[in-house]
Protein backbone atom coordinates (compact mmCIF):
# COMPACT_ATOMS: atom_id res chain seq x y z
CA UNK A 1 0.00 0.00 0.00
CA UNK A 2 3.39 2.37 0.14
CA UNK A 3 2.98 2.28 -3.71
CA UNK A 4 -0.64 3.38 -3.78
CA UNK A 5 0.18 6.16 -1.69
CA UNK A 6 2.82 7.25 -3.50
CA UNK A 7 1.30 7.05 -6.79
CA UNK A 8 -1.97 9.28 -5.77
CA UNK A 9 -0.02 11.63 -3.61
CA UNK A 10 2.07 11.70 -7.29
CA UNK A 11 -0.80 12.65 -9.61
CA UNK A 12 -2.33 14.91 -7.70
CA UNK A 13 0.83 17.09 -7.17
CA UNK A 14 1.50 16.39 -10.87
CA UNK A 15 -1.61 17.99 -11.64
CA UNK A 16 -1.87 21.22 -8.66
CA UNK A 17 -0.88 23.95 -10.93
CA UNK A 18 -3.48 23.85 -13.23
CA UNK A 19 -5.60 23.52 -10.43
CA UNK A 20 -4.62 26.56 -9.50
CA UNK A 21 -5.88 28.79 -11.94
CA UNK A 22 -9.44 27.12 -11.61
CA UNK A 23 -11.68 30.67 -10.72
CA UNK A 24 -13.47 30.69 -7.82
CA UNK A 25 -11.96 27.60 -6.19
CA UNK A 26 -12.95 27.36 -2.41
CA UNK A 27 -9.94 26.95 0.16
CA UNK A 28 -10.58 23.92 2.90
CA UNK A 29 -9.18 24.79 5.75
CA UNK A 30 -8.82 21.92 8.85
CA UNK A 31 -10.01 23.46 11.25
CA UNK A 32 -11.26 21.49 14.52
CA UNK A 33 -14.74 21.84 15.12
CA UNK A 34 -15.34 24.39 17.95
CA UNK A 35 -16.74 22.35 21.44
CA UNK A 36 -18.82 23.75 24.80
CA UNK A 37 -16.40 24.24 27.12
CA UNK A 38 -14.83 21.23 28.97
CA UNK A 39 -16.45 22.31 32.40
CA UNK A 40 -19.37 24.42 32.28
CA UNK A 41 -20.61 27.33 34.83
CA UNK A 42 -22.27 23.94 37.05
CA UNK A 43 -18.29 22.43 37.26
CA UNK A 44 -19.98 19.67 35.05
CA UNK A 45 -17.41 17.68 32.77
CA UNK A 46 -17.93 17.63 28.75
CA UNK A 47 -18.80 14.58 27.79
CA UNK A 48 -18.61 14.53 23.71
CA UNK A 49 -19.39 11.14 21.26
CA UNK A 50 -16.66 10.68 18.85
CA UNK A 51 -17.60 12.62 15.84
CA UNK A 52 -18.21 15.99 18.63
CA UNK A 53 -21.63 16.05 16.66
CA UNK A 54 -23.37 15.34 20.45
CA UNK A 55 -22.04 16.87 24.07
CA UNK A 56 -23.69 16.96 26.88
CA UNK A 57 -22.96 18.05 30.62
CA UNK A 58 -24.56 15.13 33.46
CA UNK A 59 -24.66 15.95 36.56
CA UNK A 60 -23.78 12.18 37.35
CA UNK A 61 -21.47 9.78 36.31
CA UNK A 62 -21.39 6.21 36.89
CA UNK A 63 -19.44 3.16 36.07
CA UNK A 64 -20.63 -0.13 38.32
CA UNK A 65 -17.51 -3.04 37.68
CA UNK A 66 -20.68 -5.57 38.33
CA UNK A 67 -23.95 -5.87 38.52
CA UNK A 68 -24.85 -5.81 41.60
CA UNK A 69 -23.50 -2.33 41.60
CA UNK A 70 -25.57 -1.32 38.85
CA UNK A 71 -28.76 -2.93 40.61
CA UNK A 72 -28.13 -0.64 43.57
CA UNK A 73 -27.30 2.35 41.55
CA UNK A 74 -30.57 2.11 39.14
CA UNK A 75 -33.31 2.73 41.45
CA UNK A 76 -31.36 6.16 42.63
CA UNK A 77 -29.38 7.45 39.41
CA UNK A 78 -30.12 11.03 38.52
CA UNK A 79 -33.14 10.71 35.14
CA UNK A 80 -32.30 10.45 32.89
CA UNK A 81 -29.55 7.18 32.97
CA UNK A 82 -28.16 6.98 29.87
CA UNK A 83 -25.98 3.71 28.71
CA UNK A 84 -22.75 4.95 27.14
CA UNK A 85 -20.53 2.57 25.26
CA UNK A 86 -17.68 4.07 23.18
CA UNK A 87 -19.47 7.09 22.24
CA UNK A 88 -19.79 5.63 18.19
CA UNK A 89 -23.29 6.62 17.57
CA UNK A 90 -23.96 9.72 15.62
CA UNK A 91 -27.24 10.36 16.98
CA UNK A 92 -28.50 12.00 20.58
CA UNK A 93 -28.86 8.32 22.21
CA UNK A 94 -26.36 9.69 24.69
CA UNK A 95 -27.21 12.51 25.70
CA UNK A 96 -28.20 13.74 29.10
CA UNK A 97 -28.32 16.09 32.03
CA UNK A 98 -29.28 13.16 34.32
CA UNK A 99 -26.75 10.37 34.91
CA UNK A 100 -24.10 8.96 32.20
CA UNK A 101 -23.90 4.94 32.57
CA UNK A 102 -20.06 3.63 31.20
CA UNK A 103 -20.08 0.08 31.04
CA UNK A 104 -16.56 -0.15 30.43
CA UNK A 105 -15.67 -1.77 33.50
CA UNK A 106 -18.36 -4.47 32.48
CA UNK A 107 -16.07 -6.59 30.21
CA UNK A 108 -14.95 -9.87 30.15
CA UNK A 109 -15.73 -13.26 28.79
CA UNK A 110 -18.04 -14.78 31.57
CA UNK A 111 -18.56 -18.58 30.23
CA UNK A 112 -18.38 -20.65 26.99
CA UNK A 113 -20.19 -23.84 26.35
CA UNK A 114 -20.07 -25.92 23.04
CA UNK A 115 -20.53 -22.72 20.81
CA UNK A 116 -22.24 -20.13 23.03
CA UNK A 117 -20.09 -18.05 24.89
CA UNK A 118 -21.71 -15.32 28.20
CA UNK A 119 -20.25 -12.03 27.46
CA UNK A 120 -20.39 -9.01 29.83
CA UNK A 121 -22.38 -6.14 28.20
CA UNK A 122 -19.54 -3.79 28.10
CA UNK A 123 -17.01 -5.70 26.45
CA UNK A 124 -15.51 -4.35 23.22
CA UNK A 125 -16.01 -6.22 20.01
CA UNK A 126 -12.17 -5.65 19.37
CA UNK A 127 -11.25 -7.58 22.85
CA UNK A 128 -14.16 -10.21 22.31
CA UNK A 129 -12.42 -11.55 19.54
CA UNK A 130 -8.97 -12.59 21.25
CA UNK A 131 -10.86 -13.81 23.84
CA UNK A 132 -13.43 -15.88 21.91
CA UNK A 133 -10.59 -17.25 19.33
CA UNK A 134 -9.34 -18.68 22.91
CA UNK A 135 -11.97 -20.60 23.45
CA UNK A 136 -11.72 -22.07 19.52
CA UNK A 137 -15.01 -19.82 18.76
CA UNK A 138 -16.03 -16.88 16.57
CA UNK A 139 -18.36 -14.36 15.92
CA UNK A 140 -20.42 -15.14 12.76
CA UNK A 141 -20.28 -12.10 11.30
CA UNK A 142 -18.40 -8.22 12.38
CA UNK A 143 -19.16 -5.19 11.58
CA UNK A 144 -16.54 -2.31 9.93
CA UNK A 145 -15.65 -0.68 13.48
CA UNK A 146 -14.61 -2.60 16.26
CA UNK A 147 -14.26 -0.07 18.90
CA UNK A 148 -18.14 -0.89 20.25
CA UNK A 149 -19.00 -2.30 23.29
CA UNK A 150 -21.57 -5.30 22.34
CA UNK A 151 -24.45 -3.20 24.55
CA UNK A 152 -23.71 -0.84 22.25
CA UNK A 153 -23.50 -2.40 19.26
CA UNK A 154 -26.96 -4.18 19.70
CA UNK A 155 -28.58 -1.41 21.13
CA UNK A 156 -28.10 -0.12 17.66
CA UNK A 157 -28.58 -3.06 15.80
CA UNK A 158 -24.88 -2.90 14.45
CA UNK A 159 -24.08 -5.18 11.39
CA UNK A 160 -21.62 -6.43 9.00
CA UNK A 161 -22.09 -7.57 5.69
CA UNK A 162 -23.20 -11.12 3.81
CA UNK A 163 -25.71 -12.71 2.44
CA UNK A 164 -27.15 -15.19 4.55
CA UNK A 165 -25.41 -13.25 8.05
CA UNK A 166 -27.62 -11.24 10.39
CA UNK A 167 -26.61 -8.42 12.20
CA UNK A 168 -24.90 -8.72 15.93
CA UNK A 169 -28.38 -8.95 18.02
CA UNK A 170 -29.31 -12.09 15.42
CA UNK A 171 -26.57 -13.96 17.35
CA UNK A 172 -28.02 -13.41 20.68
CA UNK A 173 -29.66 -16.20 22.24
CA UNK A 174 -30.37 -14.72 25.91
CA UNK A 175 -30.02 -11.41 27.70
CA UNK A 176 -29.49 -10.31 31.52
CA UNK A 177 -30.95 -6.90 31.96
CA UNK A 178 -31.33 -4.32 34.96
CA UNK A 179 -34.51 -2.90 35.00
CA UNK A 180 -34.55 0.76 36.02
CA UNK A 181 -36.08 -0.20 38.94
CA UNK A 182 -32.75 -2.39 39.61
CA UNK A 183 -34.63 -5.95 39.47
CA UNK A 184 -32.74 -8.58 37.20
CA UNK A 185 -34.58 -9.48 33.69
CA UNK A 186 -33.61 -12.75 32.43
CA UNK A 187 -35.27 -12.90 28.96
CA UNK A 188 -34.48 -15.42 25.88
CA UNK A 189 -36.93 -16.86 23.28
CA UNK A 190 -38.53 -18.71 26.14
CA UNK A 191 -37.97 -16.48 29.06
CA UNK A 192 -39.90 -13.47 28.86
CA UNK A 193 -40.05 -13.80 25.10
CA UNK A 194 -41.60 -10.43 24.72
CA UNK A 195 -38.60 -8.49 26.36
CA UNK A 196 -36.40 -10.73 24.50
CA UNK A 197 -37.72 -9.44 21.16
CA UNK A 198 -37.94 -5.42 22.04
CA UNK A 199 -35.11 -5.42 23.94
CA UNK A 200 -32.82 -7.01 21.55
CA UNK A 201 -32.22 -3.74 19.99
CA UNK A 202 -33.55 -1.64 22.73
CA UNK A 203 -31.49 2.05 22.03
CA UNK A 204 -31.07 1.90 25.76
CA UNK A 205 -34.44 2.30 26.71
CA UNK A 206 -35.37 -0.55 28.85
CA UNK A 207 -32.76 -1.06 31.44
CA UNK A 208 -29.33 -1.32 31.10
CA UNK A 209 -27.76 -4.84 30.47
CA UNK A 210 -25.05 -6.95 31.78
CA UNK A 211 -24.51 -9.70 30.05
CA UNK A 212 -25.39 -11.76 26.89
CA UNK A 213 -25.07 -14.88 25.26
CA UNK A 214 -24.15 -15.41 22.06
CA UNK A 215 -24.38 -18.36 19.84
CA UNK A 216 -21.11 -18.52 18.02
CA UNK A 217 -19.19 -20.53 15.38
CA UNK A 218 -15.83 -22.58 15.30
CA UNK A 219 -12.68 -20.72 14.56
CA UNK A 220 -12.07 -20.51 10.95
CA UNK A 221 -9.51 -18.59 8.53
CA UNK A 222 -10.68 -16.26 5.29
CA UNK A 223 -9.39 -14.58 2.27
CA UNK A 224 -9.57 -11.16 1.97
CA UNK A 225 -9.37 -9.34 -1.25
CA UNK A 226 -9.77 -5.57 -1.95
CA UNK A 227 -9.64 -4.69 -5.39
CA UNK A 228 -10.54 -1.42 -7.31
CA UNK A 229 -13.25 -1.94 -10.25
CA UNK A 230 -15.20 0.72 -12.32
CA UNK A 231 -18.13 1.48 -10.47
CA UNK A 232 -20.50 1.09 -13.59
CA UNK A 233 -19.47 -2.28 -13.80
CA UNK A 234 -19.96 -3.00 -9.86
CA UNK A 235 -23.38 -2.18 -9.53
CA UNK A 236 -24.38 -4.74 -12.48
CA UNK A 237 -22.63 -7.04 -10.89
CA UNK A 238 -23.68 -6.87 -7.02
CA UNK A 239 -26.23 -9.09 -6.64
CA UNK A 240 -24.23 -12.06 -8.01
CA UNK A 241 -21.17 -10.71 -6.03
CA UNK A 242 -23.05 -10.55 -2.75
CA UNK A 243 -24.48 -14.08 -3.49
CA UNK A 244 -20.91 -15.79 -4.38
CA UNK A 245 -19.04 -14.89 -1.65
CA UNK A 246 -19.22 -15.18 2.12
CA UNK A 247 -18.82 -11.80 2.72
CA UNK A 248 -19.01 -8.54 0.37
CA UNK A 249 -19.31 -4.70 0.16
CA UNK A 250 -18.30 -2.30 -1.70
CA UNK A 251 -16.98 1.74 -1.62
CA UNK A 252 -18.41 3.69 -4.16
CA UNK A 253 -15.52 6.38 -4.75
CA UNK A 254 -17.37 9.08 -5.95
CA UNK A 255 -16.30 11.22 -8.80
CA UNK A 256 -13.29 8.78 -9.91
CA UNK A 257 -16.33 6.24 -11.41
CA UNK A 258 -14.24 3.57 -9.34
CA UNK A 259 -15.39 1.59 -6.47
CA UNK A 260 -13.29 -0.93 -4.00
CA UNK A 261 -15.00 -4.29 -4.14
CA UNK A 262 -14.03 -6.44 -0.73
CA UNK A 263 -14.73 -9.83 -0.23
CA UNK A 264 -13.85 -12.35 2.60
CA UNK A 265 -13.83 -15.97 1.97
CA UNK A 266 -13.29 -19.13 3.82
CA UNK A 267 -9.88 -20.54 3.11
CA UNK A 268 -7.39 -23.47 4.00
CA UNK A 269 -4.54 -21.12 2.32
CA UNK A 270 -1.71 -20.72 4.50
CA UNK A 271 -1.81 -17.40 6.68
CA UNK A 272 -1.03 -14.24 4.97
CA UNK A 273 -0.74 -11.34 7.55
CA UNK A 274 -2.41 -8.11 7.06
CA UNK A 275 -0.06 -5.64 6.78
CA UNK A 276 -0.39 -1.88 7.62
CA UNK A 277 -3.68 -0.12 7.67
CA UNK A 278 -3.51 2.41 4.72
CA UNK A 279 -7.19 3.40 4.03
CA UNK A 280 -6.41 6.75 6.32
CA UNK A 281 -4.06 7.99 3.68
CA UNK A 282 -5.84 7.01 0.62
CA UNK A 283 -9.00 8.86 2.36
CA UNK A 284 -6.77 12.10 2.66
CA UNK A 285 -5.36 11.96 -1.13
CA UNK A 286 -9.04 11.83 -1.88
CA UNK A 287 -9.85 15.00 0.38
CA UNK A 288 -6.78 16.29 -1.97
CA UNK A 289 -8.23 15.52 -5.22
CA UNK A 290 -11.56 17.21 -4.00
CA UNK A 291 -9.41 20.53 -2.57
CA UNK A 292 -7.76 20.55 -5.81
CA UNK A 293 -10.60 19.83 -8.59
CA UNK A 294 -13.58 20.47 -6.36
CA UNK A 295 -14.99 23.06 -9.18
CA UNK A 296 -13.73 21.08 -12.35
CA UNK A 297 -15.42 17.11 -11.79
CA UNK A 298 -14.10 15.54 -15.16
CA UNK A 299 -10.55 16.79 -13.97
CA UNK A 300 -10.93 15.06 -10.84
CA UNK A 301 -12.29 12.19 -12.25
CA UNK A 302 -9.38 11.73 -14.66
CA UNK A 303 -6.69 13.06 -11.84
CA UNK A 304 -8.03 9.99 -9.84
CA UNK A 305 -8.29 7.44 -12.70
CA UNK A 306 -4.72 8.32 -13.38
CA UNK A 307 -3.84 8.10 -10.10
CA UNK A 308 -5.57 4.34 -9.48
CA UNK A 309 -4.47 3.23 -12.47
CA UNK A 310 -3.20 -0.68 -12.60
CA UNK A 311 -3.41 -0.55 -8.56
CA UNK A 312 -2.67 -4.65 -7.68
CA UNK A 313 -5.44 -5.63 -5.34
CA UNK A 314 -4.40 -6.55 -1.75
CA UNK A 315 -4.73 -9.66 -0.20
CA UNK A 316 -4.84 -10.95 3.82
CA UNK A 317 -5.33 -14.50 5.06
CA UNK A 318 -6.32 -14.91 9.09
CA UNK A 319 -8.85 -15.81 11.13
CA UNK A 320 -11.85 -13.85 10.74
CA UNK A 321 -11.72 -11.54 13.21
CA UNK A 322 -8.60 -10.36 12.73
CA UNK A 323 -10.07 -9.30 9.05
CA UNK A 324 -13.71 -8.07 9.15
CA UNK A 325 -12.94 -5.16 10.92
CA UNK A 326 -10.74 -2.12 10.28
CA UNK A 327 -9.35 0.79 11.91
CA UNK A 328 -10.70 3.94 11.49
CA UNK A 329 -8.89 6.98 12.81
CA UNK A 330 -10.25 9.76 10.81
CA UNK A 331 -13.37 11.39 12.36
CA UNK A 332 -16.54 11.69 10.25
CA UNK A 333 -20.34 11.75 10.42
CA UNK A 334 -22.60 9.56 8.52
CA UNK A 335 -26.23 8.74 7.87
CA UNK A 336 -27.21 5.16 6.43
CA UNK A 337 -30.51 3.39 5.81
CA UNK A 338 -31.21 -0.27 5.38
CA UNK A 339 -33.61 -0.72 2.20
CA UNK A 340 -35.68 -3.73 0.78
CA UNK A 341 -32.81 -5.53 -1.28
CA UNK A 342 -34.38 -5.12 -4.72
CA UNK A 343 -33.97 -1.45 -4.39
CA UNK A 344 -30.70 -1.06 -3.41
CA UNK A 345 -28.82 -0.87 -6.58
CA UNK A 346 -31.03 1.31 -8.07
CA UNK A 347 -31.24 3.90 -5.41
CA UNK A 348 -27.33 3.67 -5.03
CA UNK A 349 -27.37 4.76 -8.54
CA UNK A 350 -29.46 7.84 -7.69
CA UNK A 351 -27.33 8.52 -5.02
CA UNK A 352 -24.33 8.98 -6.17
CA UNK A 353 -26.21 10.90 -9.64
CA UNK A 354 -27.18 13.28 -6.84
CA UNK A 355 -23.71 13.75 -4.99
CA UNK A 356 -21.69 14.66 -7.69
CA UNK A 357 -24.30 16.62 -9.55
CA UNK A 358 -24.89 18.67 -6.32
CA UNK A 359 -22.47 18.18 -3.41
CA UNK A 360 -19.17 18.64 -4.99
CA UNK A 361 -17.39 18.60 -1.83
CA UNK A 362 -18.30 15.17 -0.90
CA UNK A 363 -15.12 13.38 -1.05
CA UNK A 364 -15.57 10.53 1.87
CA UNK A 365 -16.69 6.81 -0.44
CA UNK A 366 -20.52 5.52 -0.68
CA UNK A 367 -20.83 2.16 1.92
CA UNK A 368 -23.01 -0.86 0.06
CA UNK A 369 -23.39 -4.20 2.34
CA UNK A 370 -25.87 -6.75 2.52
CA UNK A 371 -28.23 -8.08 5.91
CA UNK A 372 -29.86 -10.75 6.55
CA UNK A 373 -33.48 -10.51 7.89
CA UNK A 374 -34.23 -11.08 11.68
CA UNK A 375 -37.18 -11.02 13.88
CA UNK A 376 -36.19 -8.31 16.67
CA UNK A 377 -39.08 -6.23 17.11
CA UNK A 378 -36.99 -2.90 16.34
CA UNK A 379 -34.45 -4.27 13.92
CA UNK A 380 -34.27 -2.09 11.02
CA UNK A 381 -34.09 -5.32 9.34
CA UNK A 382 -37.33 -7.07 10.78
CA UNK A 383 -38.52 -9.95 8.56
CA UNK A 384 -36.80 -8.23 5.28
CA UNK A 385 -33.15 -8.84 3.77
CA UNK A 386 -31.71 -5.89 3.45
CA UNK A 387 -29.35 -3.75 1.48
CA UNK A 388 -27.51 -0.75 3.04
CA UNK A 389 -26.20 2.50 2.12
CA UNK A 390 -23.99 4.52 4.16
CA UNK A 391 -23.12 8.25 3.46
CA UNK A 392 -20.28 10.20 4.98
CA UNK A 393 -18.67 13.64 5.75
CA UNK A 394 -15.70 14.58 7.03
CA UNK A 395 -16.39 15.85 10.92
CA UNK A 396 -14.50 18.91 10.33
CA UNK A 397 -17.33 19.61 6.90
CA UNK A 398 -20.76 20.21 6.50
CA UNK A 399 -23.36 17.38 6.33
CA UNK A 400 -26.31 19.27 5.55
CA UNK A 401 -26.25 17.83 2.47
CA UNK A 402 -27.29 14.19 3.70
CA UNK A 403 -30.50 15.57 4.70
CA UNK A 404 -31.77 17.46 1.68
CA UNK A 405 -30.35 15.66 -0.98
CA UNK A 406 -29.72 11.81 0.38
CA UNK A 407 -32.43 11.07 3.04
CA UNK A 408 -35.38 11.92 0.69
CA UNK A 409 -34.76 9.10 -1.55
CA UNK A 410 -33.93 6.84 1.34
CA UNK A 411 -37.26 7.40 2.31
CA UNK A 412 -38.81 7.47 -0.67
CA UNK A 413 -37.82 3.75 -1.00
CA UNK A 414 -38.97 2.47 2.17
CA UNK A 415 -35.57 2.82 4.25
CA UNK A 416 -34.85 2.13 7.96
CA UNK A 417 -32.44 4.18 9.34
CA UNK A 418 -29.52 2.70 11.36
CA UNK A 419 -30.54 3.30 14.92
CA UNK A 420 -26.80 4.99 15.76
CA UNK A 421 -26.91 6.61 12.51
CA UNK A 422 -27.75 9.99 11.41
CA UNK A 423 -31.69 10.89 10.81
CA UNK A 424 -34.83 12.86 10.77
CA UNK A 425 -37.61 10.28 11.68
CA UNK A 426 -39.84 10.79 15.03
CA UNK A 427 -42.63 8.67 15.81
CA UNK A 428 -44.87 8.87 13.40
CA UNK A 429 -42.42 7.85 10.97
CA UNK A 430 -41.21 4.61 12.55
CA UNK A 431 -44.59 3.48 13.52
CA UNK A 432 -45.24 3.18 9.45
CA UNK A 433 -41.70 1.55 9.21
CA UNK A 434 -41.77 -0.88 11.85
CA UNK A 435 -44.72 -3.35 11.88
CA UNK A 436 -44.24 -4.27 16.10
CA UNK A 437 -43.16 -0.59 16.62
CA UNK A 438 -46.07 -0.17 18.97
CA UNK A 439 -45.86 -3.69 20.73
CA UNK A 440 -42.02 -3.11 21.36
CA UNK A 441 -42.86 0.66 22.95
CA UNK A 442 -45.44 -0.73 25.34
CA UNK A 443 -43.21 -3.39 26.66
CA UNK A 444 -40.45 -0.26 27.06
CA UNK A 445 -43.16 1.36 29.01
CA UNK A 446 -44.29 -1.59 31.24
CA UNK A 447 -40.84 -2.01 32.35
CA UNK A 448 -40.13 2.06 32.29
CA UNK A 449 -43.23 3.50 33.62
CA UNK A 450 -41.57 6.24 34.64
CA UNK A 451 -39.49 6.79 31.68
CA UNK A 452 -36.37 7.25 33.86
CA UNK A 453 -34.31 6.03 30.67
CA UNK A 454 -35.70 8.17 27.70
CA UNK A 455 -33.75 11.38 27.18
CA UNK A 456 -34.80 14.03 24.84
CA UNK A 457 -33.99 11.85 21.50
CA UNK A 458 -35.67 8.84 23.04
CA UNK A 459 -38.48 11.31 23.25
CA UNK A 460 -38.87 11.75 19.75
CA UNK A 461 -38.51 8.14 18.49
CA UNK A 462 -40.80 6.81 21.07
CA UNK A 463 -43.47 9.88 21.07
Amino acid sequence: MTTRRKVLLGSAGLLALGAGSCAGRRIWLDREPSLPPAINAQGRALWSNWSGLETAYPVKRAAPASEPELVALLPTAAAPIRPVGAGHSFTALVPTEGTLLSLDRLEGLVSHAGMTATVRAGTKLSALGPALAAAGQEMPNLPDINKQTLAGALATATHGTGKGFTAIHGQVTAMRLVLPDGTIAECSRDLRPELFHAARVGLGGFGVLSQVTLQNQPLSRVKKVVRLVDTEWMLGEWPALAAKHRNAEFLVLPFTGKSALITHDVTTEPVRARGPDTDSQTLMDLKRLRDLFEFTPGLRRRAAQMAMKDLPEEVAIDEGWKLLSNERPDRFKEMEYHLPISAQVEVLREVIARIERDAHGVFFPIEARIIAPDDAWLSPFYQRESGSIAVHAWYKEAHDWMFTLIEPLFREAGGRPHWGKLHSLGARELKALYPMFAEADAVRRAVDPMGRMVNPFLKKIFG
